[in-house]
């Protein structure tokens, strides 16, 4: 295979991965700033109703997973027809009017109206991935992957916090900041993103037979061992769901912790993930291969989910963290493995059958394990196993573990464009 050389947008800007990583930043944080207060938006609505909130946060969040499910294949498979520029953004102009929407939103209707616009658009970390593909040789993209996820990780990390600084002013206020972030990084796109996908290397031609949810899987199919990957990503991005479904009420029910132990701890969790991401990665990809780093964190997640659920202090939480963090190894490595099998007027339908998968775990997930915790807990006297829906979440790694040796090995040679 020859490397892409991506064309510039402008005389002496060639695309690069710099460009994609400040960009994957600023969304990460506006993507951040929302989430400790969405919910209290929301309960707002409801005249402080916690329950009805609770019931109207989980619609917002199948409904936001369903738009991915059908849309991220198509904006995938348009990344590659008319390049990945041009679609981030669209997906950044889909962010911004989604904040606009919350920010500004006189009830529960109007709100309901954003989350699907940015259902609808949110394919800015699915093409960021493509444009890394684009731009890096095969055997750095682990690593360049690894710093997307520390991209991501670091967003999740700061954007909370600032979150909830700015609600204490005002609770629209973190949305008005989030949407001038995402603003500034369409401007940023529109003036400076460069485009990383040639002419000569994009499909010739955009086909709705391939556009949606069944089109993605016979994709898949069709490239080698690529359904069995991602068969991988869909049992790690599932498992990954718990901890944001259940970690407040979980830790709150079992340890006594406080909100602001909660933040603490998810800020000291998210930094380990950073510091694998950005310093372990490249060295331990190089070492051991992405095959080696996607079963590392197979098996990290897998024993880091077991202690979280045996846990029975919040010590011994705290303990069971950097065996937890190895699970960051799993993604670049697979991701990896992935973008080997396709051509590079792919990657972007690549990325899209992913994001689609993704949406699926993102409706299912937050179900599963509700459920669950809800059910052990209530049945508590007589089970005691208020971790049992995170030890469902390690017993899925554990099959993602399994199905990894089968499927993840390095292929000779990336397949011919079709």
């Amino acid at each position: 295979m020859t490397d892409a050389t991506p064309t510039p947008t402008a005389p002496g800007r060639k695309a690069a991965f710099g460009f994609v990583f400040a960009c994957a930043v600023m969304n990460a944080i506006s993507f951040g700033i929302m989430i400790p207060v969405l919910p209290n938006l929301i309960k707002s609505f409801t005249g402080g109703d916690t329950a009805e909130a609770a019931q109207w946060n989980v619609v917002f969040g199948c409904v936001w997973g369903l738009m991915q499910l059908f849309c991220g294949p198509i904006l995938g498979m348009l990344s590659d027809r008319i390049g990945r520029r041009p679609v981030l953004l669209i997906s950044l102009f889909g962010l911004a009017v989604d904040f606009m929407f919350m920010a500004f939103a006189p009830n529960l209707a109007w709100l309901f109206v954003g989350r699907v616009l940015n259902g609808l658009t949110a394919a800015s970390f699915s093409t960021a991935n493509a444009y890394v593909a684009d731009v890096t040789a095969p055997q750095d993209r682990a690593k360049a992957f690894g710093w997307m996820g520390s991209a991501f990780s670091f967003g999740f990390l700061v954007g909370p916090a600032l979150g909830g600084f700015l609600a204490d002013f005002d609770l629209r206020l973190p949305f008005l900041v989030a949407g001038g972030l995402t603003a500034i990084n369409w401007l940023y796109g529109y003036f400076v993103l460069p485009e990383s996908l040639p002419l000569d290397k994009r499909t010739t031609r955009f086909d709705w037979k391939r556009a949606n949810p069944l089109g993605s899987l016979a994709f898949l199919r069709a490239h080698g061992d690529l359904l069995g990957l991602a068969g991988v990503g869909f049992l790690f991005q599932l498992a990954h769901t718990v901890l944001p479904s259940i970690f407040v009420l979980y830790s709150g029910y079992r340890y006594g912790w406080s909100p602001g132990i909660i933040g603490l701890t998810m800020m000291a969790t998210g930094l380990l993930g950073v510091l694998v991401q950005t310093l372990l990665v490249g060295p331990v990809v190089a070492r051991i291969g992405e095959r080696g780093a996607l079963l590392l964190g197979a098996a990290g997640g897998c024993i880091g989910f077991a202690l979280y659920g045996f846990a029975p202090t919040g010590w011994l939480y705290l303990a069971s963290a950097p065996v937890f963090a190895v699970l960051n190894f799993l993604q670049p490595g697979l991701q990896g493995l992935m973008s080997r099998r396709v051509d590079p007027m792919h990657q972007g339908q690549l990325q899209g059958a992913n994001q689609s998968l993704q949406g699926i775990a993102s409706v299912l997930g937050p179900l599963m394990f509700g459920t669950i915790f809800a059910w052990s807990i209530r049945h508590d006297a007589t089970l005691h196993a208020p971790g049992l829906a995170i030890y469902l979440a390690s017993f899925l790694l554990l099959m993602a573990l399994a199905l990894g040796v089968r499927v993840a090995h390095t292929p000779a040679a990336v397949p011919a464009a079709a």
